[in-house]
């Protein structure tokens, strides 16, 4: 019986220290980020020629409107090519892609996924590109993008991620979503930058040295979360990943429960995956090559998804609450722990979240949060072969 008291108070203990370290974590970046500073823009003003690639698996629904959209920037239209990575399109899309002034390459994989689309595009692009932009086939650039990329480029960052926000906030799920986008926005891109560290990449609505880009892809055979495998690969190297808060890239939120699904469990999926794979590196990286960064990125890759820790905190919050309170039962971690734990928690996000999201809508869309949370947390239950095949969150017309 002893025993058993003593893994039962271990496994409480180790539970406290998981979500008071993850609580904590987040809210530090969530402070630092009301802190970030707009970069300025430097005097040599070269415009770069740049190819913007867009792998599109499927998207007959938006591939064309974004393919135009692409082309509307205020960037000298001799220093960029929009290049469309065409996956499984049908021939009516194909005929009218054809007739853009765009750059088309067809593509057909047994197994498709992004990082073979980009690196068969570039294998047959060559090598006359300063830069690579990559958006996803729903992504709508803001007309000045590219030049403020290009200021970033001109600043000396080899690898630069957008500021990707909410295209549609139409349904519940929308806003969860949109919300959620600022909040990693806020955390993991403007947070880390102001204390010093890369920022996060998204998987679009970013930039790379195009010969860096190209080289670092070939080694990239992810079924899904390339960003992440990249992350991994130049913080090893030790190169810097900048954010530009006012670089916008608008982006399609899932509308539907069932959407919201597909897209965690490979988010989820991804997440351990790369647990797994890079644990031990990012231990020797951070205590034999003193590399914070690397060991940073491993560490987001062990504190939960955002929506999971709010849940958990909440519900273990509530149950040590009305255990303490109603029932008088005696804990071996003090209700008020995870009283405080919640309020760091709540206090992080409501750091992190822009103040435009303050409003009705948003309360409306809480009400959908517990079913977030429980979806996700079923998920964690069902990522069998999840990693092994290409999950795909189709986009399409905008519901109302």
């Amino acid at each position: 019986m002893q025993i058993l008291d003593i893994i039962i108070k271990g496994i409480e203990y180790l539970i406290v220290a998981y979500f008071a370290i993850s609580s904590l974590y987040i809210f530090v970046f969530a402070l630092a980020g009301n802190f970030y500073k707009k970069r300025k823009s430097p005097i040599n003003k070269t415009f770069n020629k740049m190819a913007v690639l867009i792998p599109a698996y499927k998207e007959d629904g938006v591939i064309v409107e974004v393919a135009k959209s692409a082309l509307k920037q205020n960037y000298p239209l001799t220093q960029f090519d929009v290049v469309v990575i065409a996956d499984s399109l049908k021939v009516e899309t194909l005929k009218t892609l054809k007739a853009l002034p765009i750059e088309l390459i067809e593509v057909s994989f047994e197994k498709s996924t992004k990082s073979k689309a980009l690196n068969y595009a570039m294998e047959n692009l060559g090598e006359s590109y300063d830069y690579a932009i990559i958006l996803d086939a729903d992504n709508i650039m803001e007309s000045g993008f590219l030049n403020k990329m290009n200021d970033a480029f001109n600043s000396g960052y080899q690898i630069v991620q957008g500021h990707r926000k909410a295209k549609n906030q139409n349904t519940s799920y929308a806003i969860l979503d949109a919300a959620s986008e600022e909040i990693n926005n806020h955390i993991f891109r403007k947070g880390h930058r102001t204390l010093g560290l890369s920022s996060g990449l998204i998987g679009s609505g970013m930039g790379f040295d195009y010969k860096l880009f190209k080289s670092m892809m070939f080694t990239v055979n992810a079924i899904g979360g390339f960003d992440k495998e990249l992350e991994f690969k130049f913080a090893e190297k030790k190169i810097a990943i900048e954010y530009l808060q006012d670089a916008i890239v608008l982006d399609e939120k899932i509308q539907k429960p069932s959407d919201f699904s597909n897209q965690r469990k490979r988010w989820l999926s991804t997440q351990f995956v790369y647990l797994n794979k890079y644990f031990k590196k990012g231990c020797k990286e951070l205590f034999i090559n003193g590399n914070i960064n690397f060991f940073d990125k491993v560490f987001q890759m062990i504190i939960p998804p955002r929506i999971l820790l709010l849940g958990a905190t909440l519900s273990i919050a509530f149950i040590y609450s009305a255990l303490f309170f109603l029932f008088n039962t005696i804990l071996n971690v003090s209700v008020y722990f995870w009283l405080v734990n919640v309020v760091v928690t709540v206090t992080a996000f409501l750091l992190a979240i822009p103040k435009s999201f303050y409003n009705t809508n948003t309360l409306k869309a809480m009400l959908s949060l517990p079913s977030a949370f429980f979806r996700m947390a079923l998920l964690l239950f069902r990522l069998k072969g999840a990693n092994k095949k290409f999950i795909h969150t189709a986009h399409g017309a905008i519901e109302n």
